[in-house]
């Protein structure tokens, strides 16, 4: 029983540190173009080396 005493407010910690990441992620804009890495990977680039 004493171990729940640690356990509970160390997994809420985590979950809001997690919760908190999100979030800023989100602001940071993280989450803006979810497309454009799965776009730009099939785009060919070609060095113009003259």
């Amino acid at each position: 029983m004493s171990g729940l005493l640690l356990l509970i407010p160390v997994a809420l910690g985590l979950g809001l540190l997690g919760l908190a990441t999100f979030f800023w992620a989100m602001r940071d804009g993280q989450f803006e173009d979810l497309d454009g890495s799965a776009q730009r990977i099939l785009i060919d680039e070609e060095d113009d080396e003259q």
